[in-house]
């Protein structure tokens, strides 16, 4: 499938900014692409999250920087039960990604680790980002425990998110997401990565020029 990578944030919302829900503040900016990051429920102690934030001045840009990189090492060593490993488990939640593209949403990027869920995602108005991170997570738990033969929680309560400020940004978050299976060790090229937009064959290197 071609698609346009052009960076045309548009529909922005009257009461555009942030919001918090109780643990990680969140950004609601209409049709604007977002990059979000699910969790596994263990993959990241809570306490170490909250002491990043404790050293770290959150209300500073590079200070925030500073925090996601440390999170995102974190999650590439692979702590936790890793329940993304089954590939079962991991092709639902691809399936559920792409059953909602041109819906609820413009899908244009995602790689499902061993332990998390990178996703670059444009809303439409009618659909605020945080109802749709819900209904993905929603859904993929109850779907997984199945599969798993499990109860209980399966995704950390809140995604992380970062809204795209230009098309820079939206291009490097792109190959940030392809690549991420390759940085973490689990594979040699984006493309080699099943369940990932790389190896569906929907590849910002294959797509943008189409």
């Amino acid at each position: 499938m071609a698609i346009d990578y052009r960076f045309e944030p548009k529909g922005l919302k009257s009461d555009l900014g942030w919001y918090d829900r109780g643990y990680i503040p969140h950004f609601e900016g209409g049709e604007i692409f977002q990059f979000l990051t699910f969790r596994l429920f263990d993959s990241m102690p809570q306490e170490v999250l909250n002491r990043w934030r404790v050293e770290l001045n959150l209300e500073d840009e590079k200070e925030k920087i500073r925090f996601r990189k440390r999170v995102e090492k974190y999650l590439d060593q692979g702590y936790g039960a890793c329940f993304l490993q089954d590939r079962e488990v991991a092709s639902m939640v691809q399936d559920t990604l792409l059953r909602h593209h041109s819906v609820k949403y413009e899908l244009r990027s995602w790689a499902i680790m061993p332990n998390h869920l990178h996703t670059l995602l444009k809303p439409p108005n009618e659909f605020e980002i945080g109802d749709i991170a819900h209904a993905i997570k929603s859904f993929t738990a109850h779907e997984a425990n199945k599969i798993l033969g499990r109860k209980g929680q399966f995704w950390q309560p809140e995604p992380f998110d970062r809204y795209i400020r230009n098309r820079d940004h939206f291009v490097n978050t792109i190959s940030y997401i392809e690549n991420n299976p390759v940085k973490a060790g689990l594979c040699t090229t984006a493309k080699d990565w099943e369940f990932s937009s790389a190896g569906f064959g929907w590849s910002l290197h294959d797509d943008r020029h189409r």
